[in-house]
């Protein structure tokens, strides 16, 4: 079968950044606080007028020129978020129109800070299938549209951005394996319960708030550890390899007690950790397509490193990938 592997990358976050100082003036609240708990120290906020296909359009710009591609070029477009524009059209279709890819199929993909990595998976099976030649993945999140900036608890947790690669057939290294999991019972640990059939938009469903983030954080965050414990166990399994044979690990950035929890059962030591969560926050599933963006950029990554990213998120969904970087 063809390989699969990433051969551009690009991201894009707003320009606004709200820090922990600006956070304790609205909420009860401290930098002291959050910074312990989290480890965050700010976010980028995205302005009234933006949403998620502006931020998916400018990462995936970025991502075409990073792997010298034309919008002709791109066979399929998927887009992982939480947060899209509206129900329909999907996001990937006005991201489609906006960069001109007019050959391109499109859709969505949701789900929760994982859905990049399902994405990533979903597209390197077209890739190794022969199915496509050129697929956009992107991870756009504007989370700041969904939060209830009155609850301390988690307003202080998202940030918005967006992260894209190219993924195209490549003849040496690339995505070397793929995991992924769900377990729906877990669904209203960290849910938006309006906005869907379920419970469609009402004023009384505005009034109670149904349509924010609603997080049980204690059992996220025992869930977050199993999950990150289980998807780097299983994924090391079926690449037969060790954490030893990895040079840089890219967890999602939600947390750095979760991070560093998972680091300390493998045995991971901190320079082989890539963390930009300090900068800028919980993008979900904009979250590991940044980060892998500015890693690369930074020169952390380089050709024939070994790359293992590995999340969770709603769903409750968690999966890995492991990446020989070939470019």
């Amino acid at each position: 079968m063809t390989r699969a592997g990433i051969i551009g990358t690009g991201s894009c976050v707003p320009k606004h950044v709200l820090k922990n100082s600006d956070l304790e003036k609205m909420v009860e609240t401290t930098n002291e606080w959050i910074v312990t708990r989290t480890g965050i120290k700010q976010r980028h906020i995205a302005n009234d007028g933006t949403a998620c296909s502006d931020l998916a359009t400018e990462a995936a710009l970025k991502a075409l020129q990073s792997a010298n591609k034309t919008p002709d070029e791109i066979d399929l477009i998927i887009v992982a978020t939480v947060t899209p524009d509206m129900n329909f059209p999907a996001t990937a279709c006005l991201v489609q129109k906006n960069i001109g890819a007019n050959k391109s199929a499109a859709f969505d993909l949701e789900s929760g800070c994982t859905g990049f990595l399902y994405g990533l998976t979903v597209a390197s099976q077209f890739i190794m299938t022969g199915t496509y030649k050129c697929i956009l993945v992107i991870g756009s999140e504007v989370l700041s549209k969904i939060v209830d900036w009155e609850d301390r608890n988690t307003c202080v947790l998202f940030g918005d951005g967006a992260g894209a690669v190219i993924v195209s057939n490549v003849n040496e290294g690339g995505i070397l394996q793929n995991y992924l999991r769900a377990d729906g019972t877990g669904g209203e640990l960290l849910f938006m319960p309006g906005g869907g059939s379920r419970n469609p938009a009402t004023l009384a469903s505005v009034e109670e708030k149904m349509h924010h983030i609603k997080m049980k954080g204690n059992d996220v965050f025992k869930f977050a550890v199993r999950a990150m414990y289980d998807a780097t166990e299983n994924i090391l399994n079926k690449a037969q390899m060790s954490i030893e044979d990895i040079d840089i690990v890219i967890p999602h950035q939600a947390n750095k007690r979760i991070v560093n929890a998972a680091a300390r059962r493998f045995k991971i030591p901190e320079e082989k950790l890539f963390i930009n969560l300090d900068k800028y926050g919980n993008m979900s599933g904009a979250s590991i397509p940044v980060a892998l963006d500015e890693a690369f950029n930074e020169g952390r990554i380089k050709k024939y490193d070994n790359i293992l990213l590995v999340g969770f998120g709603a769903g409750l969904t968690w999966g890995s990938c492991i990446i020989n970087w070939n470019y």
